[in-house]
């Protein structure tokens, strides 16, 4: 993994961990004494929002406590997505915490004036675990490479397990996903999850339109599927950005900024594209031994949630034309070379 800070932007920590100390003072009960140390940025991880780590000691009912934290801060550069999730996601770890669906970092609070630290943010305990990176990638170098095939089934296992899980969330519990920002009130299922990335083109598109993309609205648009069950949307549903302990089982589900309520099967296409690009087998290389097959992912998916999954190529194509968004603003962003599209091309045949 890269030892490289790629944070959107960076600050002098020392200055934040004296702005931070009385507000998480605040929100421990009978906290006093607080100290912070060893705040630093992760390397190699955290494009999208500043992420900040750090330790916590302090002094409550005549005891000494000490908890590991992290900070996600609000990002003002460096937009991937053209929609500000930023308050939802923590809301939506909330709930899966409480109603203990899935692993996520138990919140501690959410702060939404600017004036603190420049910029709302919110605190989550640190959890200790691994993470199979995907630069450099997991399947060829790293713990998940030196794994034994039969660990390496426990690591799989235990991810579609938990994507599935995701799918019994109570959806009452998360109605404030129902029209996220830019959308109008209520709008849910899929037609949400459209709009999103209807609105994507054109987030991505003042200065230069994208056919490709326009044109593969219009064939998706075309062929709309009558499969639409409704669900909790994870937004980047993928084993690289869930957690795990030495025994291969997962600790925490992460990285819930484009939560919505489009419906079960996005996450599922998204986690099937994503493995396709990661550990599946290719021309050149065989599947990682102990990684289960697409067509096992989606029996155990299946098995745990109950949900059908006719249609699942349409999800599967929109899945391409939503990284393919992603893939121009990545590109802007960082610099990179102008996307062409060819595997969008190849799967639409535009």
């Amino acid at each position: 993994m890269s030892d490289q800070i790629v944070a959107p932007r960076t600050r002098d920590l020392s200055e934040m961990a004296e702005q931070v100390i009385p507000w998480l003072e605040s929100k421990l009960p009978g906290a006093t004494n607080l100290k912070i140390a060893n705040m630093d940025y992760p390397r190699g991880a955290g494009r999208s929002h500043e992420t900040i780590l750090f330790d916590a000691s302090w002094s409550a009912g005549g005891k000494d406590h000490s908890e590991g934290y992290v900070i996600r801060v609000k990002p003002d550069a460096n937009q991937v997505y053209p929609d500000d999730l930023f308050e939802e996601q923590y809301r939506v770890m909330r709930v899966l915490h409480e109603e203990r669906i899935v692993p996520v970092a138990e919140t501690i609070g959410f702060e939404e004036d600017p004036a603190l630290v420049g910029a709302p943010f919110f605190v989550m305990k640190k959890l200790t675990g691994r993470v199979a990176v995907t630069f450099p990638p997991y399947r060829e170098t790293g713990w998940v490479a030196e794994a034994t095939p039969a660990q390496r089934r426990r690591f799989w296992e235990g991810g579609v397990r938990n994507l599935a899980l995701t799918q019994k969330t109570p959806l009452d519990k998360v109605q404030f996903l129902a029209g996220l920002p830019g959308q109008e009130s209520g709008l849910t299922g899929l037609d949400q999850e459209w709009d999103k990335y209807d609105r994507f083109v054109e987030w991505i598109s003042p200065e230069k339109r994208w056919p490709v993309l326009d044109a593969a609205r219009e064939a998706l648009k075309a062929r709309w599927p009558k499969n639409q069950p409704e669900g909790l949307v994870w937004g980047d549903a993928r084993i690289g950005n869930m957690m795990f302990d030495d025994n291969f089982d997962v600790v925490a589900v992460m990285d819930w900024e484009q939560a919505s309520l489009g419906g079960a099967l996005h996450d599922l296409a998204w986690w099937l594209q994503m493995s396709a690009f990661a550990h599946e087998a290719t021309a050149d290389k065989p599947l990682l031994d102990g990684m289960g097959t697409r067509e096992e992912t989606i029996a155990l998916w299946r098995e745990i949630t109950g949900i059908a999954v006719d249609d699942l190529d349409w999800y599967l194509d929109f899945t391409l034309f939503k990284t393919s968004c992603l893939s121009v603003s990545t590109s802007k962003i960082w610099g990179w070379p102008e996307p062409d599209h060819a595997a969008l091309k190849d799967r639409l045949g535009l």
